[in-house]
């Protein structure tokens, strides 16, 4: 019989003591072969080098969770209880023209509040100047109500009233009483509250992850460490737990930046305009916080991070609009790190010592201590604030990149009121204490679509014939944002 030898065995020791190809395995490169005799220290533990990595927790300490069993949440806001309009005036004729209410919205001539008799008071922007008077309303035709001062035979009268012939001077009415004459009936109508309803819709939000049946079997020498608790030596246990993780910030990073569809709508596809509402059906889309401040909420451009000195009057003017709104007393404030300095080095900058050195006494610093130059919370006029860095704002990773490119639309925070709203819940039919912001998702007896996991494939309890593990994500919601008046984002 004949025997074959192999060729390229390493079965003869070299005359000299070296570490060669021939007699040394080398485990980390090809090139080489097996070659190193040094076996390297592995430091199996990966490093954590971008902190905790996860944004979710936002929504979490500004609202509540409820359930719902709707395709939509309908809800309806309280209306103002005084009757307060914008709207033209001829000085000449006496006659004014209602456009608005005060807050900009909507027509009221379909449901006219004024009524003849009413006292009003009538704010003329006269040429940089306004100038107020007490009338008394003598005459309505729809939208157009006739109103003489007291003190003036007509407006033209005020000697520091401009004439105006053809109704072009801006005022703001106020009704603030009647008076009737003795042995005269009372008004011919009663002013009802507008009925403010507002909808919003669940968005479905999917993911997943796939690897193959071969793989959840192999392990690797560096040992998976994560946020979310997972730990071992098997990749796909990172790569499914990271998956989930991101899937976890989608479902607040959707709620915070959704906007809703219009007739206009599109989507790039390979090249070509393809509507969004044909992918998504015409109700798509979902008013996300920023949108809905943005659509019924307050914007302020002034406190942007860069002049500390003039936030605190920017403050001020935040303090005057709130008092025009619900005026609540407690607000958070979630904003970037820039706004966050910004606002220490304002507050700083109140004590008498913040320029020349530390401060002692009501801030129990010593010399030997370390200085806390931050504040948590202040409080101005009769409202109190209190600050977050909102890690969304900040992350290179997150919103932070997008307000790096982008500083006109820059998303640099938000004040949100704390305490509840009351509001009538058409389910229920009854008026119902809520968080002026908190989450809906879709749920039943038989399915609850909060966060929904399960996996199919072969590998565990094989469901289908694929040799591979599909975990699969998925979960319906929507923010319902209540009260957006009582809102201030800060942008630009």
């Amino acid at each position: 019989m004949a025997i074959t030898a192999g060729d390229n065995l390493n079965s003869v020791a070299l005359p000299q003591k070296l570490a060669t190809t021939q007699n040394y395995l080398d485990f980390t490169t090809a090139a080489d072969g097996w070659a190193k005799q040094y076996l390297p220290e592995v430091m199996e533990k990966e490093a954590e080098v971008f902190g905790n990595r996860t944004i979710a927790g936002f929504l979490a300490q500004v609202g509540a969770e409820e359930a719902m069993m709707s395709d939509q949440v309908i809800w309806s806001e309280q209306g103002r209880l005084h009757l307060c309009f914008t709207g033209t005036i001829n000085t000449s004729t006496s006659v004014i023209h209602i456009t608005n209410d005060i807050d900009g919205v909507g027509d009221p001539a379909a449901v006219q509040p004024i009524r003849v008799n009413d006292q009003v008071l009538v704010a003329i922007d006269n040429a940089g100047t306004t100038n107020t008077l007490l009338c008394h309303v003598a005459y309505v035709d729809g939208d157009d109500i006739t109103a003489s001062p007291y003190g003036y035979e007509n407006f033209d009268d005020h000697s520091s009233i401009a004439t105006s012939t053809d109704g072009s001077v801006t005022c703001t009415v106020l009704v603030v009483g009647s008076e009737y004459a003795k042995g005269t009936d009372g008004p011919a109508t009663s002013n009802s509250p507008i009925h403010k309803t507002f909808t919003q819709k669940p968005i479905i939000l999917k993911d997943k992850y796939i690897i193959n049946g071969s793989d959840t079997a192999q392990i690797g020498w560096v040992e998976v460490s994560g946020e979310d608790g997972t730990g071992g030596y098997l990749w796909y246990l990172k790569a499914e737990g990271e998956t989930r993780m991101r899937f976890t910030d989608y479902l607040e990073m959707a709620l915070l930046e959704s906007e809703n569809i219009n007739a206009n709508s599109h989507s790039v596809d390979a090249g070509a305009g393809s509507a969004v509402n044909d992918a998504l059906g015409t109700n798509a889309g979902h008013q996300g916080l920023w949108a809905a401040i943005t659509d019924r909420g307050n914007i302020s451009t002034g406190i942007d991070g860069v002049n500390p000195a003039s936030d605190l009057a920017e403050f001020d003017a935040i303090l005057a609009e709130f008092d025009k709104q619900g005026a609540i007393e407690e607000n958070m404030l979630f904003c970037n790190r820039a706004v966050s300095l910004s606002i220490d080095d304002m507050l700083a900058s109140m004590n008498s010592y913040g320029a020349g050195g530390t401060s002692y006494g009501v801030f129990d610093n010593s010399e030997d201590m370390a200085l806390n130059l931050g504040f948590s919370g202040f409080r101005r006029g009769s409202y109190d604030f209190y600050k977050t860095d909102m890690k969304y704002l900040n992350d290179r990773g997150t919103r932070g990149a997008i307000n790096t490119k982008d500083s006109t639309n820059a998303i640099r925070g938000c004040f949100i009121p704390a305490g509840v709203s009351s509001v009538y819940d058409q389910m229920l039919g009854r008026n119902l204490k809520r968080p002026f912001l908190h989450v809906r998702f879709r749920a039943s007896q038989t399915d609850n679509r909060r966060f929904k996991t399960w996996i199919t494939g072969s590998v565990g309890a094989a469901t289908k014939d694929l040799d591979a593990m599909e975990v699969n994500y998925l979960s319906e919601r929507c923010l319902v944002t209540q009260g957006a008046n009582n809102f201030m984002l800060l942008k630009g």
